[in-house]
């Protein structure tokens, strides 16, 4: 198959991703799952999440904290497993969030498609990295789309909690 048509067949698997969430990240606190302590939030249906963050490292250093085992486990104090190749699979958070790489480009994106593994088979969400170079920095665009409304504000501040902070303070 040429390179062109597995481009096409990424392509088509990242669209015909449908519904899902990232669940199950463990509170520090108590040691259930961030699903346990916040209900879906009723009547709010948005379905995607927008969030830019600024950190003080290249983008091949914030892939790398994104792509490798060792130094995603190092930043968010939990294991993980990563397969770092377009299709490679990974599990994250102690095996709370798996998926698979759909499309990586070299110091600017990465897109995953990521699921729980308690969901129904097939059904994931899609999150997409975006690296822009900043100043001394890299602004990071990312882009979570697919999960079931009611949980944009567990994820918007999940995000925050289990990334963002803990990236600012790994590179700092």
């Amino acid at each position: 198959m040429s390179s062109g048509t597995q481009r096409l067949t990424r392509r088509g698997f990242a669209s015909g991703l449908v519904a899902g969430l990232v669940v199950g990240l463990r509170a520090e606190t108590s040691g259930q799952t961030m699903q346990q302590i916040q209900a879906r939030a009723p009547g709010d249906t948005r379905t995607s999440l927008h969030q830019e963050i600024a950190l003080t490292a290249t983008s091949s250093r914030i892939e790398a904290a994104l792509l490798d085992a060792k130094q995603f486990a190092a930043f968010t104090g939990m294991a993980a497993t990563i397969d770092a190749h377009e299709g490679g699979a990974f599990s994250l958070f102690s095996g709370m969030i798996v998926g698979r790489n759909v499309e990586l480009v070299a110091g600017k994106r990465i897109v995953q498609a990521w699921r729980p593994p308690d969901w129904e088979p097939g059904v994931y969400s899609l999150v997409r990295f975006e690296f822009r170079a900043s100043g001394s920095g890299t602004l990071v665009v990312l882009d979570h789309t697919g999960f079931p409304p009611g949980d944009f504000a567990h994820l918007s501040s999940g995000w925050q909690e289990h990334y963002w902070e803990p990236l600012k303070k790994f590179f700092a």
